[in-house]
């Protein structure tokens, strides 16, 4: 059962932040084409359905390394909870590209393509974090 756990989790992981990586950039292009060419609308269309196949891979992720905390340790560890908070940190990042593409789609982002670029920068840091976690377990 644990690693089945492990390699669901690690699947989804790796299918979630391919997403994390990639909606951001489709951003800074969108930032940087006119609202009305069909370019802007193409962009669109491939961030919508990106930002749709992003979710059931970051409910996997969360939900098989919840699972995994609790077979392996019981729940009982600092370092597992240190991995959540950054599944919730992620969790909110998505929630805000959420938000930034709806912004795109109703002609309101008023960030520019430099913005963007920094923010999708973000979710590497988080991932850094979450890898040192899991290899090293500190607390």
């Amino acid at each position: 059962m644990y690693f089945l756990l492990k390699s669901l989790h690690i699947f989804f992981i790796v299918s979630w932040f391919a997403g994390l990586f990639y909606l951001p950039r489709l951003y800074v292009n969108l930032a940087m084409t006119a609202p009305d060419s069909p370019e802007h609308k193409h962009l669109l269309i491939m961030a919508n359905k990106l930002y749709k196949f992003m979710q059931p891979w970051a409910i996997g992720a969360l939900v098989c390394g919840l699972a995994l905390l609790i077979v392996q340790f019981g729940f009982k560890m600092g370092w597992g909870h240190g991995k959540i908070l950054i599944g919730v940190l992620l969790l909110g990042y998505q929630h805000y590209c959420g938000k930034l593409l709806r912004d795109f789609q109703q002609g309101r982002n008023t960030r520019s393509h430099k913005w963007f670029r920094v923010f999708n920068e973000l979710p590497v840091f988080t991932l850094i974090a979450a890898i040192w976690l899991a290899i090293y377990k500190p607390f």
